[in-house]
């Protein structure tokens, strides 16, 4: 049986189970290694507010929040593009 992927779709090499996690659009379960993960930052105040706080010193806390797509969600958002097959095997 030949192998689509070198990794097999997952990052876990030899491991064994790992844990399920939720798609952050779809709600899917998903296992965590194969999940795409999306770290962004939120600001909590307003650009023109944020400017002009900047200007006078301040610091703005600006927290991170962390999301795991699903393949199929991952690629309708373009986080993840669709490959030839020659270039699945490889990164």
């Amino acid at each position: 049986m030949p192998k689509k992927r070198k990794s097999r779709g997952r990052s876990k090499g030899g491991k064994g189970r790992s844990d399920f996690i939720h798609c952050s659009n779809c709600g899917q379960l998903i296992p965590r290694d194969k999940a795409k993960k999306v770290t962004s930052r939120i600001s909590l105040v307003e650009p023109t507010l944020a400017k002009e706080l900047k200007s006078a010193g301040a610091y703005i806390a600006a927290p991170k929040t962390i999301k795991y797509y699903c393949v199929s969600c991952a690629v309708h958002y373009g986080l993840v593009k669709v490959r030839a097959r020659e270039e699945r095997r490889f990164r």
